[in-house]
């Protein structure tokens, strides 16, 4: 009876403890339920709360929205917002969850902001070709280039796995061919501005490479790239990945001084035919110089006005100066300013050198030339 009891004891294991944990596999219970829009109807509520824990006062609302979309479609619910201030008539997205007890629950995330975004998009784009005519639409045409290699080519190759600042260099190369020789027209003069800036962006590479190692940046500066390793399981190189951004970032400035440098030289040829290589390159170089003086500038401001919050952050912070520019965060704006610097600096004189060789002797097609100067 013994030897049939214990050769019971695996299937009454497997009874027992495998069969319930297969029931309760198949019917796992999903709190949320997704993520639709909605429009305030009535703000019933406004009431200025401490934050539990800190000194810190925030808006509480108690709102009616009208359901624009999903399951609840055309319904009236009521969310408690501890979110962002919403008022009357604003569209917004909200989480919808129902719990293990039936209750419901909806919870703002962020407010609609697609009609606004469309209209500032469409000044931009009407802008640009009133200003620029036939030119302002082939650059339109070239930026929406740029957006493809960016989202179609760029994104997915590095999440397939590819080495992300050998994928960022083979698509700067395709954002820098649409965007010279769509904007500028396919010339002699296109031509060296992005052979100038070819050979700058594998320099300006190189230096990025020398300064992510000396400063040792991870890549994980923001909660962006510590959430993008979750989602894919770690199987990204980041410090790859910062390389990459470093390289697309520094585009368009290299754009903007290469087009620019080829554009003097030409006229400097076409103003004075007796001018030596020589003489050109020194004049070529000076124009150069200030472009770049004026470029370091935009590039150190852009980075600051992103990083605006941050900086108020340390200022506001008790720790030291040289604490706060210790931390990655900080570093790593640091080193992108450097690195984007450095590859402005380096693509002067190579495009004005293959300039002046390549240039000599040559007659734009229009009058005008390059003469929209800084008008990208």
């Amino acid at each position: 009876m013994k030897k049939v009891s214990y050769l019971l004891l695996p299937f009454l294991t497997f009874v027992l403890f495998i069969l319930p944990h297969t029931g309760v596999a198949q019917e796992v219970f999903s709190e949320d339920q997704g993520i639709w829009r909605g429009k305030v109807t009535e703000v019933i509520n406004d009431a200025v709360k401490t934050i539990p824990g800190t000194d810190t006062e925030h808006l509480y609302q108690t709102i009616k929205a009208e359901v624009l979309d999903g399951p609840k479609e055309g319904e009236v619910i009521t969310i408690e917002n501890d979110y962002l201030e919403l008022s009357t008539g604003d569209k917004f997205y909200f989480r919808y969850s129902v719990y293990m007890d039936g209750s419901e629950a909806y919870g703002v995330i962020n407010i609609d902001r697609k009609g606004s975004i469309f209209v500032l998009i469409s000044i931009f784009v009407l802008a640009v070709i009133i200003f620029g005519r036939w030119q302002g639409v082939r650059s339109l045409f070239a930026l929406a280039g740029s957006f493809f290699a960016i989202f179609y080519i760029l994104m997915p190759s590095i999440l397939a796995g590819w080495n992300p600042i050998l994928v960022s260099v083979l698509v700067a190369s395709v954002i820098l061919f649409a965007a010279i020789f769509f904007t500028h027209g396919f010339n002699r003069e296109s031509a060296v501005a992005y052979g100038g800036t070819m050979i700058a962006v594998f320099l300006t590479s190189l230096f990025a490479i020398f300064s992510v190692h000396l400063t040792d940046l991870s890549g994980f500066a923001s909660e962006a790239s510590v959430y993008l390793n979750f989602n894919t399981n770690g199987a990204l190189d980041f410090t790859a990945l910062l390389l990459g951004a470093m390289i697309i970032g520094v585009l368009g400035v290299l754009d903007d001084v290469a087009v620019t440098q080829a554009a003097v030289v030409t006229e400097l040829y076409n103003s004075n035919a007796s001018l030596s290589r020589v003489e050109v390159y020194r004049k070529a170089l000076r124009v150069g110089r200030e472009h770049v003086g004026a470029l370091v500038n935009t590039l150190v401001l852009a980075y600051v006005g992103v990083s605006l919050p941050l900086l108020l952050q340390f200022y506001t912070a008790s720790s030291s100066l040289s604490m706060s520019i210790n931390t990655e965060l900080f570093a790593t704006e640091i080193v992108r300013t450097v690195v984007g610097s450095i590859g402005l600096i380096l693509a002067v004189p190579i495009v004005t050198l293959l300039a002046v060789f390549y240039l000599k002797d040559y007659k734009p097609k229009h009058g005008h030339s390059h003469s929209h100067g800084h008008g990208h």
